[in-house]
């Protein structure tokens, strides 16, 4: 290759050098005017053979000074992974069969215990222990212990999962906030990837709002994913993201693989997101989506957006009204283009939808909305989307 031969080039070039090094150190000896060359050439001279005791002792004191450094920012990692540990689960689900399938299928993943409202659950993904009957699935604790949970609550379409379990001395992780996290951040993956429990792998924050991932179940519709290069897995699935402070602050779910591991490229489901679905589910049983009554346009691009007056292309625009929705009541016109919900920039047309089925039903919501060249502000109060019969968004 043209690299390698380049430098096997320069390397024949600097052997061939060395006579006329040899002789300018004799040079040194006997000429003042060589004096200034010596620091030159006692440099060239440690590259190319052995470092003197004295020099090789003093590196290693500047090792040692440098180094302190990176353990002093290593030990936070080493931290969280000690505080962290405890609170994974390894899980191992025995699926029913599926459509085309006689036998049962075992599944195996992650979660994490969380402690709320007094009550300890484990959290993981709806795909890791699908549709399973509580016996049959498997919580192994980080110290060896197996449990079983008491009770199993699913969300398909947003792949989430809530266990409550029951078992002595449990610890539990703390949540963090998700909706402060910027790319960039540092944060750690934890979980049993290919079946290796309690592996910890390190990265960061690599975007966030992820939502027109194609995942091999089509009833995740509600997605908002955080991006990470955090190595993730096989069988990372349902274990947390946390953050340097050993907070959760997401829900392993995902990855981007030509090969089937890791190639960098990872996704958790926001813990913010994550919890507004779990709470839900503990406290009702099942997930009450929210409902605006508008249909979008899936085509709004930065030409329409300049036609109709808009510096740049923000928002989702309106193409239709559902009758007797709250957007209706609210006066939501057809072309209108909304700009912000509930204090919150609109992305695109899928950002809204999610922050929309994410609310709470009864929820009044501001809508800031762009309008025959102005803004203005409206309230609106949002309903059950299962009130009505082909919800759109």
């Amino acid at each position: 290759m043209p690299r390698q031969h380049f430098a096997g080039s320069f390397l024949r070039r600097r052997r061939r050098a060395l006579p006329w090094l040899l002789g300018a150190c004799l040079l040194a000896v006997v000429s003042p005017q060589a004096v200034g060359a010596q620091p030159a050439v006692q440099a060239a001279m440690e590259r190319s053979g052995p470092i003197s005791p004295e020099k090789r002792a003093e590196l290693y004191r500047d090792l040692q000074r440098h180094a302190q450094i990176l353990e002093a920012q290593s030990a936070v990692v080493k931290t969280v992974a000690k505080l962290i540990g405890p609170t994974v689960v390894h899980i191992e689900a025995d699926l029913p069969p599926r459509r085309g399938r006689s036998r049962r299928l075992e599944e195996t993943g992650s979660g994490v215990v969380i402690d709320w409202k007094g009550q300890q659950y484990v959290l993981t993904n709806r795909h890791v222990i699908r549709s399973s009957p509580p016996d049959t699935i498997k919580i192994n604790l980080a110290d060896g212990r197996q449990i079983f949970p008491v009770k199993v609550w699913e969300d398909p379409a947003t792949d989430v999962a809530v266990m409550a379990v029951s078992a002595p001395n449990l610890v539990a992780a703390p949540l963090g906030d998700s909706d402060k996290l910027e790319i960039g951040d540092f944060v750690l993956a934890v979980g049993s990837p290919f079946g290796l429990s309690h592996s910890v792998t390190y990265g960061i924050i690599s975007a966030k709002g992820r939502r027109d991932l194609r995942l091999g179940d089509a009833a995740v519709q509600f997605q908002d994913f955080i991006q990470t290069d955090a190595a993730i897995n096989p069988g990372n699935s349902g274990g947390p993201l946390v953050n340097l402070r050993g907070e959760i602050i997401g829900i392993n779910t995902a990855i981007a693989s030509n090969s089937g591991g890791s190639e960098g490229i990872g996704f958790a489901i926001p813990i913010n997101m994550f919890m507004i679905v779990g709470r839900q589910l503990i406290d009702r049983g099942k997930v009450s989506r929210a409902f605006l009554g508008v249909n979008l346009n899936s085509k709004f691009t930065p030409a329409v957006a300049a036609e109709i007056g808009l510096p740049c292309l923000a928002g989702a625009q309106v193409t239709g009204i559902t009758q007797d929705s709250p957007a209706e009541a609210a006066h939501v016109q057809v072309g209108d283009v909304i700009l912000q919900y509930n204090h919150v920039p609109v992305e695109d047309d899928a950002h809204l939808v999610n922050m929309v089925s994410l609310t709470e039903v009864g929820t009044v919501v501001p809508l800031t909305i762009f309008r025959d060249g102005q803004t203005i502000t409206i309230k609106v109060e949002v309903t059950d989307r299962s009130k009505f019969p082909q919800p759109t968004n």
